[in-house]
């Protein structure tokens, strides 16, 4: 994907890092709020996170010899800035058969990818950028009468909206959020001290190959459609909560 003149140059790189793990919160909150103004760099966020989960998912891994290690870690400890340490290396599968071949191999596997296998990631990823200070909410009420309206005229579809304080899942506010290249509504829960994120936007491609459940990093995620829409539920919450607030939904 190239990108240049448009400021994205530095900002692809701090992506990359960012997918990898690498970056400071501070950074990373100011990678966030580049995605959402930015597509391609936030569809670019999307690929790697994809290319990310399928490695780590689908991909056999077999130990790489002595002498292969210390080989490639001499290599990269040459090209590395004077003074800063290489980090101990993990190496894929394939690696045997030389750095040219995996590197094109990576190459083919990004660019092969099905879109929307990184949903999982993409919005864990965005349910934790929105922890960070100012991000949380555009409209703060537990109204839902309030919250509804203010999507209105902000969205080209209207979110369903719904509270639940009654059975301790209180609607705290909304916002607005992109992710996986398409805007989206985002919902505020709350359960005691921790916040859930109710992702929706109108159902438009299949999600068979999407898993409809799981955790990242201890987040659980659960996924659902309903009247030709798509949810996602994101929290710190351990699974059973969680999954207590999804059948809440669905079943009103």
């Amino acid at each position: 994907m190239r990108m240049t003149d448009d400021g994205c140059d530095e900002m692809r790189l701090l992506v990359q890092a960012d997918v990898d793990g690498e970056l400071q919160p501070a950074v990373a909150a100011r990678i966030g709020a580049h995605l959402e103004h930015c597509p391609r760099c936030a569809e670019m966020q999307v690929q790697l996170l994809a290319l990310s989960s399928r490695v780590r998912q689908d991909a056999p891994r077999y130990p790489a010899s002595e002498g292969l290690r210390a080989s490639v870690v001499a290599s990269l400890a040459l090209a590395a800035p004077r003074g800063k340490p290489v980090r101990r290396l993990r190496l894929a599968p394939g690696a045997s058969f030389g750095a040219g071949f995996a590197l094109a191999a990576c190459i083919a596997l990004f660019l092969l990818l099905p879109r929307g296998s990184g949903l999982p990631d993409a919005v864990v990823a965005a349910h934790i950028r929105a922890l960070q200070p100012g991000h949380l909410m555009d409209v703060v009420s537990t109204d839902q009468h309030t919250v509804k309206p203010w999507f209105d005229g902000r969205l080209p579809f209207a979110p369903p909206v719904k509270d639940f304080a009654t059975i301790g899942f209180p609607l705290v506010g909304g916002r607005l959020d992109y992710l996986a290249g398409r805007t989206a509504a985002a919902l505020v829960y709350r359960r005691g001290q921790h916040l859930i994120d109710l992702f929706a936007w109108p159902s438009t491609a299949p999600l068979d190959r999407v898993a409809a459940s799981g955790s990242r990093d201890g987040y659980n995620f659960l996924r659902w459609s309903r009247d030709g829409m798509t949810f996602w539920a994101v929290s710190d919450l351990n699974a059973q909560e969680l999954g207590d607030f999804v059948r809440a939904w669905q079943g009103s």
